[in-house]
């Protein structure tokens, strides 16, 4: 038995055995599916086992191949054909690139069907999937759109307060429309209906839940806490991180000269986390919210519809996946209330954060995982124990720091002074700028950090976490 290699870096792909010419819908459906998704491949001339059997006569299954995609797929795709040897005998490789002009529907049997990718089948798109084709055929966004709900009929007081403490700035009439919550004819737009105050979007929720241990094995008598918040997005943000950092137990260890906290996830972090999740799920999706799970070891959010190109992101680089907007009204949105960068990508933000941290490890680094259904990051406990040796191992290491940190306490405070001035230029150009941020900067340690700020009398900050910001007295 002889096995093909021709999948390549394609998840995607179908095998057929022979190009079935009185029965083309077997593989045309999959045209569709791979057009209206992700892309894909299919191979003429291999088993379903994997054996490759070959075609008798390539050349005139290509061009039949091309006249029936022809024929049968409205509007045409973008495919390409190529030939290929495998042990002596002749494959055709037939690649179908993701299209721009979706729904791609299969014509046949009197009526036009459009079909898309689940699991490794190609199977017709139920309403919402070829609502959200058509949407995406349309070249706009589902948050971008007129809704069936009236603006005048809504109120908008969170979006009006969270603006005025984000900016100092009074939120204003012509600011509506600049913001994408009505459209240019006043029409109130998906992004307005997710953001007003009674939000009329039902599956625009999200369920928080502190379970008791480390799976939901009993079901929720072994939740400790748990919750359901709906309302203007704002809302959902705002309750979802109370309730994580309601959760988010704080360790902490004596120093020579101070004591240093150790939350069991960073703050940054999980904000950057909730935010995405909130802003790039998919609101399509109509029976299924955004979930918040904290177990003993880690927390996990969960949120409908993965990455905006369906890939799955095994093996990549996470720091250098480009930022995709599944919804980018709302992600303008939260940008100019300043609860998430304009730019750049959250991946990167919350593997920063953890690497920053004094108790990370490999073991503890973040997950993120998706497919075309879903997205879940994964955050661990960076305070959890995973067995008794290791929290020995933690304990003796804490101890041998203790023991450091007192014998260098004195001369890090003759140093005190030596990075003040540095601090209060970066700050002066930018409040915003976090301790992370000021260690890499400087070259050295967040602890460092930590020291300095602490001996720097006239300098202190203002809010909590990622929303607040520094202030110099007598400046």
């Amino acid at each position: 038995m002889h096995h093909y290699d021709l999948t390549g870096e394609t998840t995607e792909y179908e095998k057929k055995q022979a190009l079935e010419v009185k029965r083309p819908k077997s593989w045309l459906k999959s045209v569709s599916a791979f057009a209206n998704t992700f892309g894909g491949r299919i191979i003429f001339g291999v088993a379903d086992n994997d054996e490759v059997v070959g075609l008798t006569d390539a050349r005139r299954d290509a061009a039949l191949i091309s006249e029936l995609i022809k024929a049968h797929l409205e509007p045409l795709p973008v495919f390409k054909l190529s030939f290929e040897q495998r042990v002596g005998k002749d494959l055709i490789v037939v690649d179908v690139r993701s299209g721009t002009q979706t729904p791609y529907y299969y014509s046949g049997d009197g009526q036009l069907t459009a079909f898309v990718r689940l699991g490794n089948e190609s199977v017709m798109a139920n309403a919402q999937q070829l609502r959200e084709l058509v949407i995406q055929g349309s070249g706009s966004s589902y948050d971008s759109l007129p809704c069936p709900y009236l603006f005048e009929d809504m109120a908008f007081s969170k979006l009006r307060s969270v603006y005025r403490q984000q900016t100092g700035s009074s939120f204003e009439e012509k600011d509506f429309e600049s913001f994408g919550i009505v459209d240019h004819s006043r029409k109130l737009t998906y992004a307005g209906a997710l953001l007003a105050d009674e939000s009329p979007i039902r599956q625009s929720r999200v369920f928080c839940t502190r379970w008791q241990g480390l799976n939901k094995a009993s079901g929720l008598e072994g939740a400790l806490d748990d919750a359901e918040y709906n309302g203007s997005l704002l809302e959902l943000f705002q309750n979802s991180l109370g309730f994580i950092m309601r959760h988010n137990r704080k360790g902490w260890r004596k120093r020579a000269t101070d004591r240093v906290e150790y939350p069991d996830y960073p703050q940054r972090a999980v904000t950057e986390g909730l935010v995405n999740a909130l802003i790039h799920r998919n609101y399509l999706n109509i029976g299924s919210e955004v979930h918040v799970d904290i177990y003993d070891d880690r927390l996990e959010i969960y949120s409908p519809g993965g990455m905006v190109d369906g890939s799955t992101l095994e093996g990549v680089d996470l720091t250098s996946v480009p930022s995709q907007r599944r919804n980018p009204v709302l992600a303008d949105i939260f940008g100019r209330l300043k609860l998430m960068e304009r730019r750049g990508s959250g991946f990167r933000k919350i593997l920063e954060d953890y690497e920053f941290q004094e108790r990370m490890s490999a073991a503890l680094k973040p997950v993120f995982t998706a497919d075309s259904r879903k997205f879940v990051l994964t955050l661990y406990n960076l305070n959890y124990p995973k067995s008794q040796a290791d929290a020995q191992a933690d304990a003796q290491a804490d101890a041998q720091a203790d023991a450091q940190a007192d014998a260098q306490a004195d001369a890090q405070e003759r140093e005190s002074g030596r990075y003040e001035s540095r601090i209060l230029e970066l700050i002066g150009r930018n409040r915003n700028i976090t301790r992370a941020e000021l260690a890499q900067m400087l070259d050295v340690s967040k602890k460092t950090i930590e020291r300095q700020i602490k001996n720097i009398k006239n300098l202190s900050y203002v809010g909590s976490g990622y929303s607040g910001h520094w202030e110099i007295r007598g400046s």
